[in-house]
């Protein structure tokens, strides 16, 4: 049986805003790595704006996972590399919003990203 569980140690800082500073996991069987996903629809389409791309990314991420046989549940570690900082607020809100009460180890990179059009791209790890 897969044993899940966030830690946050006492003598060093909380995260700030809906992830775990660690997360361990025993009992695993499989584990899923997602490659980057970026804000690209079925049909090519690049959404405006932040929150609709990162919606988006969300939901490439929750098909990748579905075609795994996995669920939100199961995501232990995202890594999110935003264009610009300006944008760390309206992530952590989507976030928040998408993983509800899930708390995974989480990382928030700003750099460059391979298209110009993208605001975002996201990879996550997943355990089962």
């Amino acid at each position: 049986m897969v044993s899940k569980r966030a830690i946050n140690a006492s003598d060093a800082p909380d995260p700030v805003g809906g992830y775990a500073q660690a997360f361990e996991v025993s009992g695993l069987s499989r584990i899923l790595h997602i490659s980057g996903q970026i804000p690209v629809a079925l049909d090519g389409t690049v959404p405006t704006g932040f929150t609709a791309q990162c919606r988006l990314v969300w939901a490439n991420i929750e098909a990748q996972l579905r075609a795994a046989g996995m669920t939100l549940d199961d995501v232990i570690k995202i890594t999110t590399y935003l264009s610009d900082r300006r944008y760390g607020d309206e992530n952590r809100v989507v976030r928040r919003a998408v993983l509800a009460e899930r708390t995974p180890a989480s990382t928030v990179i700003t750099t460059g990203i391979y298209d110009e059009a993208w605001l975002l791209e996201m990879e996550a790890v997943a355990a089962a």
